[in-house]
C-alpha cells in the first residue's frame, strides 16, 4: 500500500485524508479546466464570457447562488452589468424575484460600497466574497453562497479569485477589441471618403476645365454666327442652341459645386441645398419658390443626394425643354416618408412624360429622355416611386417619395452632396 500509494497502512486515518486530498485536487483540477473553457468564450462577446465564469464558480462550489456584478463607475463597455446563477445552475433574469441578501449585495456592488473583508456572519464557511480589481482597483465583485452540504475552504478560495481576476481582464480584452474594431472601422470609413473625395475633386476640375470650357466657347461661336444669319429661321434654331449651351452650362455648374463640397465640413441640410439651388445654380430667367412642409428630419446621404439630384433635373427640364418661367418646389416631411415635388408652368405634356417613363423600363431612351429616367432610377433604388402629373399652375409636377430611412445604416444625415 505505501509503495503504491504512498500512504502507509498502520494508521487508519492516513486512508481517508488521501482520498479527502486527492477530491480536492481533482475538483481543483476540474475548476481550472472550467476556468480555462469560460474564458476562451472572449471571442464569443461579453455576455457568453460573464455567464460562463458564473456558471464555472457555481458548478466548483455546487452553490445555491453565484453572482458577479461590475460597479457603476467602472468598465462602461461592459454587457451584461451583473450575472446571476441561481438553485440547479439556473441563469436568472432581471424579471426572475430575488432573495433579499443577494439584492442588498448587488447594490452595495453596483454602488461602489460593498465590504469585502465582512462575510455574513450567520453562514460562516457557505459565503464567500472576491473582489474583481483591474490594475488594483476593485471594479465589480464575485459573490457564492453554498448550502450547508458545501464548505467553501482555502482551495475553493483560490480558485474563485484566480477565476475572478482573470475574467475581468478578458472582459476588459473583450472590450479593448470592441473599440479597436470600431476605431479600426472609422479608419476604413474616412480612408474610403478620402479616395472618393480626391475622384470627386478631379472630376470637377476635368469638368470646369474641359467640358465646361468647350460647352461655353460652343455657346460664343453660335452667338457669332447668328449675328450674322441672314435667315430669320436659322437665326431662331442658332437662338435655341444659344439656350441649350447656356442650360448646360448652368447644369454643369451645379454638379462642379456639388462635387466641389467638402465632405469631411459641416453639411448642409436639404432645404438648405435646395435653396441654394434655387438661387445660384439655375437659369436666371426662371423664378423658383421653396416651401417646406412637416418637421425636417435627418436623412441617409444616398436619400438627400437623390432628392437634391432629382430637384436639380427637373428644373433644368422645367426651365430648358418646358420654357418655363416660374418653378415651385415642396419638400414634405412626413413620419415614414418625403415626398419632393416640382411644379411648372411650362409647355410639358404630362401623358408624354408617363410615356417616356414606361419606356424607360425597355432601355429605349435616347440621350434627350436620359435624365427623366435616371430621376425614375434615382428614387427606386432608395425604394421610392416618381409621378408625372399635371402642375397646379399649368405645367408640369415631378414628384418623388422616399421612405424615412432610405439609404445604408450609419451614413450621415445631410450629407447629400457627398
Amino acid at each position: 500500500m505505501e509503495e503504491l500509494t504512498g500512504v502507509r497502512a498502520g494508521k487508519r486515518s492516513f486512508y481517508p485524508a488521501y482520498v479527502t486530498s486527492i477530491e480536492r485536487l481533482e475538483r481543483v483540477i476540474h475548476a481550472l479546466d472550467r476556468i480555462s473553457r469560460a474564458l476562451v468564450r472572449t471571442v464569443e462577446g461579453q455576455e457568453s464570457l460573464v455567464r460562463s465564469t458564473v456558471r464555472a464558480a457555481a458548478d466548483h462550489l455546487t452553490a445555491e447562488y453565484v453572482l458577479f456584478a461590475v460597479a457603476d463607475h467602472a468598465l462602461p463597455e461592459a454587457e451584461p452589468r451583473y450575472t446571476v446563477v441561481g438553485p440547479g445552475g439556473r441563469l436568472l433574469s432581471t424579471e426572475d424575484p430575488l432573495p433579499g441578501f443577494l439584492r442588498s449585495c448587488l447594490k452595495e456592488m453596483t454602488d461602489g460600497t460593498l465590504r469585502f473583508d465582512v462575510v455574513e456572519t450567520e453562514q460562516p464557511g457557505h459565503h464567500l466574497r472576491v473582489p474583481v480589481r483591474l490594475d488594483s482597483e476593485i471594479v465589480g465583485g464575485l459573490l457564492v453562497w453554498t448550502d450547508r452540504k458545501r464548505t467553501i475552504d482555502a482551495t475553493d478560495e483560490a480558485v474563485l479569485r484566480i477565476l475572478a481576476s482573470q475574467s475581468v481582464v478578458a472582459l476588459h480584452n473583450t472590450s479593448l477589441h470592441r473599440r479597436g474594431e470600431r476605431v479600426q472601422q472609422a479608419l476604413l470609413v474616412a480612408r474610403q471618403r478620402e479616395v472618393i473625395d480626391g475622384e470627386r475633386h478631379r472630376i470637377a476640375r476635368e469638368l470646369h476645365d474641359s467640358v465646361t470650357q468647350s460647352v461655353l466657347s460652343a455657346g460664343m461661336q453660335i452667338e457669332l454666327c447668328r449675328t450674322d444669319a441672314e435667315s430669320p429661321e436659322l437665326a431662331e434654331r442658332l437662338g435655341i442652341a444659344k439656350n441649350l449651351t447656356r442650360g448646360a452650362v448652368d447644369q454643369l455648374r451645379s454638379v462642379i459645386h456639388a462635387l466641389n463640397h467638402e465632405a469631411g465640413g459641416e453639411h448642409s441640410s436639404l432645404p438648405e441645398l435646395l435653396e441654394q439651388l434655387t438661387s445660384v445654380h439655375l437659369p436666371a430667367d426662371l423664378a423658383v419658390e421653396l416651401r417646406i412642409g412637416g418637421q425636417p428630419v435627418g436623412l441617409p446621404a444616398t436619400a438627400e443626394h437623390a432628392l437634391f439630384r432629382i430637384c436639380g433635373e427637373a428644373l433644368f427640364n422645367s426651365a430648358v425643354h418646358g420654357h418655363a418661367r416660374r418653378a415651385m418646389i415642396a419638400l414634405s416631411y412626413r413620419a415614414d416618408r418625403v415626398t419632393l415635388s416640382v411644379s411648372d408652368d411650362g409647355s410639358g405634356e404630362p401623358e408624354v412624360l408617363r410615356r417616356v417613363l414606361r419606356v424607360a423600363g425597355g432601355q429605349d431612351l435616347d440621350g434627350a429622355h436620359r435624365g427623366l429616367a435616371n430621376m425614375q432610377a434615382r428614387a427606386r433604388e432608395l425604394g421610392g416611386t416618381l409621378g408625372v402629373r399635371r402642375s397646379r399652375i399649368g405645367g408640369v409636377k415631378i414628384q418623388a417619395t422616399l421612405p424615412i430611412g432610405a439609404g445604408p445604416a450609419g451614413t450621415t444625415p445631410g450629407a447629400a452632396h457627398a
